[in-house]
C-alpha cells in the first residue's frame, strides 16, 4: 500500500520496480479507467552507441567515422604534397 503525499506523489514499491525493470528516467503514462488509475511505463531513449552491434552481419569491417575522416585527410594532404 502506498500513501499519496502532499504534492500528490506516490512511491512505487521496490518489488514492483524490480519486477517491471523500472529505472530512473522512465516515463509514466497515466490513464483514468473507470474508477482507477492505469499507469504504463516507457523506457527513455537510449544514448548508448550501437556501433558494432551488426558487426557479425557486416561484409566488411566496421570503421569508426572519426578514424576514416582522419585517414582520408592524411591521403589528401599526401596527394597535394606529391603534386608540388
Amino acid at each position: 500500500m502506498t500513501i499519496i503525499g502532499r504534492k500528490y506523489q506516490m512511491v512505487i514499491d521496490q518489488h514492483s520496480r524490480r519486477k517491471l525493470g523500472l529505472r530512473p528516467g522512465w516515463v509514466a503514462i497515466q490513464t483514468v479507467v473507470g474508477d482507477h488509475l492505469e499507469v504504463r511505463f516507457l523506457p527513455p531513449v537510449h544514448d548508448r552507441s550501437l556501433a558494432g552491434s551488426l558487426k557479425a552481419y557486416a561484409r566488411r569491417p566496421v570503421v569508426r567515422e572519426d578514424e576514416a575522416k582522419r585517414r582520408a585527410w592524411e591521403r589528401e594532404v599526401e596527394s597535394r604534397w606529391a603534386e608540388r
